[in-house]
């Protein structure tokens, strides 16, 4: 049983944004003071990446855990109230970024899934946040595979 009403629980996600987000604007900012130049929300490719590299043909993804439904992360926790509606839009969601990814691989656009977990690590520690920042930027510029999922 929720313990919010109807109206009040649809008020609260109504307020979930999608784009512009605390873990989206600081990769964006970690990205472009090193020199990165992106285009965000890029409309004209499918999923709308967070980042798209045109330069190196790279579409970058923040997943937030809970959305995307990270394996065993604490934020990808299932709801407890109206299963019957969020198990299988949270599936449905899973299965469109498989859709996505498949693609934009199509398309021969290379591609980086960042968790939301990984990026709150990395406000918090700084050795780890310059580790997986030389990890995103070797995959940008040198990488020769196809799909890094931090």
């Amino acid at each position: 049983m929720d313990i919010k009403s109807p109206n009040a629980r649809s008020r609260n996600m109504s307020k979930i944004k999608n784009n512009k987000t605390k873990p989206e604007m600081f990769v964006r900012s970690l990205l472009y003071k090193n020199g990165f130049r992106y285009r965000a929300n890029f409309t004209a490719l499918p999923g709308k990446p967070d980042l798209f590299f045109s330069k190196a043909q790279v579409a970058l993804f923040i997943h937030g855990c809970y959305w995307h439904r990270h394996d065993n992360c604490k934020y990808a926790y299932t709801p407890k109230s109206n299963v019957d509606f969020w198990i299988p839009k949270l599936e449905k969601n899973k299965l469109h970024d498989r859709e996505i990814i498949q693609q934009l691989l199509s398309k021969n656009i290379r591609i980086i899934v960042i968790w939301e977990c990984v990026i709150k690590k990395m406000q918090k520690d700084e050795d780890y946040c310059n580790k997986i920042f030389t990890e995103i930027v070797g995959f940008i510029k040198y990488e020769t595979n196809n799909f890094l999922e931090i």
